[in-house]
This record gives C-alpha cells, structure tokens and sequence, in this order.
C-alpha cells in the first residue's frame, strides 16, 4: 500500500513546486506550449532556470510599464529577434492580458517561427499580439508597426541583432529599450582581422592575442561600445545582471531611457574607443553618429 501513496507524495510535490514557480493567474496551457512545462504540467531544471530568467526580465519591464501614462495600459512593445516568442507571450500573459489595450510585437525573420507564434496567439486569445516576419531594415517602415514603440526588448539576440534592435528603437524613438546581448562575434572578429597591425603597434593587443581572450574581450567591448553609442543618441543607460551568473553566462542587462539629451562627450568616447581599436569602420555601419 505505501508505493501508490508514495507516487501521489511525488505528484503532489512535483504540483507545488510548478505552482510555487509560476506566477498567480498565469496560462498553464502556454507554458506547455512554450515547452516550459511538460504535457504532464512537470517543470524539469533547464525550464526552471529559463523561466527564472523570463521572469527577471519582466520585473525590469513591468517597472518599465507602469511608468508609461495611464501605468502602460495602451504601451505598445517590440520584441526584436523574438525567436520563439518565449518573452513577449509571457509579458502578454502577465501584463497586457488582463488590460483592454496594449499591444505586442514580435519581430522575427524566420518565417517558420512567425507562423507558429501567431498559430499559437490565435489558440490562446491573445489577439493584441502580431508576429511580422520583417528585417531590421523593413521593420523600421512597415507599415504594421505603429510609427512610435514604446519599449523595444531583445532576449539573447544574437551577434549583432541587439545592434539591429538598438537601430530599429531610435528609429522608433522609444521611450525606453531593455536588451540582454549574446554572441557578440562581429567585433572578436574584426580584432581577429587587424591583429597583425595591432601587434606592432600598441600592447593593448594582449588583450586579444589568445582566442579565449578575442572572445571575451570581443563581448566587453561590444557592449561598451553600444552604451556610449545609445547615450550619445540620448539616452540615459544602465548596466546590470540579469540573473546569477548559475543560471546564464549571457546575463548583461542594458537599459537604456530615453531623455532625448545626447551626450557629446559619449560620442568622443566612442570614436576615441573605435579608433584605439581599429574599429572605426564601424562608424559608417553599427555605430552611425550622423
């Protein structure tokens, strides 16, 4: 008789630990969807350490939200390099749901994905949500985009997709931009290219002579560069954690504010930096200050 009760034990301790990890009021079916939870309604560890993250990250949206007028109860937010539209569906689910406006966007240029996330909008009723299967370049001036975004998110948009959401949120003057970066290989690369001629010339090339240290040094100085860039475009920029480094090794928050005050001496930098590096080619590319 103890093993039937032994497996309700299990079931019923594996209900509340699902249960203590989600949030009140939030869409069981679209986690399964999401395949965050098993069709069983099992959360297993990676699914943990994914929703703890998605979760973090709406924290510092949410906040983000209810500063916008009327606490964001008609924002309007692009999910840039959405990928499978983990964050903007459960935003929508935790925030917008509840409220009769609002809109979320997610942009994406796989079209195999847009089609599964709008299959999946239309199943669960989220109907102020749109999926576009657009460019950086075309996102800027479809016409299915409202001219203005409040928030523009980006979740481990990789390379150089956290610079297309950076182009599309001042395209769109948004009020406020909440991007957590991946793989930044573009720059590591372009050190990798000029290594030689940086090798004679100054010993900051130590930096980058080992791979690893390309790599690492690469990712740094992406970011770095990005944030001079967002404050010589006016914006007021932050940089924290996302979650502890347990849970992710991509875990650099930036969010940016929109003051409209750029900064002169954030473009000086920039220049400076790029230059120091070997970069400035970029100037006409990623980091346009014209």
């Amino acid at each position: 008789m103890s093993r039937p009760d032994h497996k309700t034990g299990k079931a019923a301790k594996a209900e509340a630990d699902v249960q203590e990890a989600l949030r009140p009021g939030q869409s069981i079916e679209l986690l399964k969807e999401l395949h965050i939870l098993t069709r069983e309604g099992r959360l297993n560890q990676d699914s943990r350490r994914k929703l703890k993250q998605v979760y973090h990250l709406f924290q510092f949206i949410e906040k983000l939200l209810r500063e916008l007028p009327e606490q964001g109860r008609h924002a309007t937010l692009a999910d840039h390099g959405a990928g499978k539209s983990y964050l903007g569906f459960i935003i929508y689910d935790l925030f917008f749901r509840a409220l009769d406006g609002g809109h979320v966007y997610g942009i994406e240029t796989r079209s195999e994905l847009i089609e599964k996330s709008r299959a999946l909008a239309q199943r669960l009723g989220f109907d102020r949500m749109a999926f576009l299967n657009l460019t950086v370049a075309e996102s800027t001036h479809a016409s299915e985009l409202p001219a203005q975004i409040d928030i523009v998110t980006a979740l481990h948009a990789c390379d150089t997709a956290t610079d297309d959401a950076i182009a599309f949120g001042l395209a769109k003057r948004a009020k406020y931009m909440v991007l957590v970066p991946c793989c930044q290989a573009e720059i590591a690369a372009c050190l990798r290219e000029t290594k030689a001629l940086s090798l004679s010339r100054t010993p900051l090339a130590e930096l980058w002579r080992h791979p690893l240290h390309t790599r690492e040094i690469g990712s740094q100085l992406t970011n770095v560069l990005r944030c001079l860039y967002l404050e010589a475009q006016g914006y007021q920029v932050t940089v924290t954690e996302l979650v502890g480094w347990e849970h992710s090794m991509k875990n650099e928050l930036i969010i940016a504010r929109r003051t409209g005050q750029a900064k002169t001496s954030a473009a000086e930098r920039l220049r400076s930096l790029l230059a120091e590096f070997g970069l400035s080619a970029l100037l006409q590319t990623r980091f346009r200050l014209d």
